[in-house]
């Protein structure tokens, strides 16, 4: 599981990290709100830490920002204060849940894991986005009635795609999502396998396609 921690206090986000990656946990943390915009919009985490109170951009404009692009990523929102309209404003702008500093780490564990049950749909272990949607434990791809089988490395790509969708992802996050530091991910690899996707999503039909920003990445859009 992977954690954004954005907390302006370093002291308290290195604290937080320290005790997340003792529970197995892998962390990052960043201490300003522009930072963590770019960390969220770019990269891939199962749950995010967000202060209130940040340098930049405040908690509550990165939270409408990332909703307001269907990002869906749950978030619990960090913050000195615990006035109940700050509480409020937070859930309507689609935080998941709240903690007022300081906080019990034993706590904090508690509802990052709730935050993650919730989350998980371990009986139907399906992934979608627009028309299509991808079976996570068999990599069927599946469109209505039609399906195609996906490769382990199709189906990375497809999920990154997908838990991101409407978004330009760049080729280097690409890469590096799919094969980290292997040799075997450059841009050559990565084109190949946008191509294999493209057919397997015009086999079953798909009007979700895969898009081409030439120059920066590649986006899922919804198609016509």
């Amino acid at each position: 599981m992977r954690v954004l921690i954005v907390e302006d206090e370093k002291e308290i986000a290195d604290g937080v990290a320290g005790i997340l990656n003792g529970e197995g946990y892998n962390t990052d943390a960043v201490y300003d709100g522009e930072d963590g915009l770019d960390y969220i919009l770019y990269g891939f985490y199962d749950i995010i830490l967000l202060d209130v109170m940040l340098p930049g951009l405040n908690g509550f404009d990165i939270l409408k920002k990332i909703r307001d692009k269907g990002i869906s990523t749950p978030v619990i929102m960090l913050t000195a204060k615990s006035q109940v309209e700050d509480k409020i404003q937070g859930l309507n702008l689609g935080a998941d849940d709240y903690l007022t500093k300081p906080f019990d780490a034993g706590e904090l564990l508690a509802r990052i894991r709730a935050r993650i049950r919730n989350t998980a749909d371990l009986s139907e272990n399906v992934l979608s986005a627009y028309d299509i949607s991808i079976d996570t434990s068999t990599y069927q791809l599946k469109k209505g009635d039609k399906a195609i089988k996906l490769s382990k490395t199709e189906y990375q790509m497809l999920e990154c795609l997908m838990m991101n969708k409407g978004q330009i992802l760049p080729k280097n996050t690409i890469i590096n999502k799919v094969w980290g530091f292997d040799e075997s991910g450059d841009y050559n690899n990565l084109e190949v396998y946008v191509s294999f996707l493209r057919k397997k999503l015009k086999f079953v039909g798909a009007s979700a396609c895969i898009v081409t920003q030439k120059g920066v990445g590649y986006s899922l859009n919804a198609g016509v």
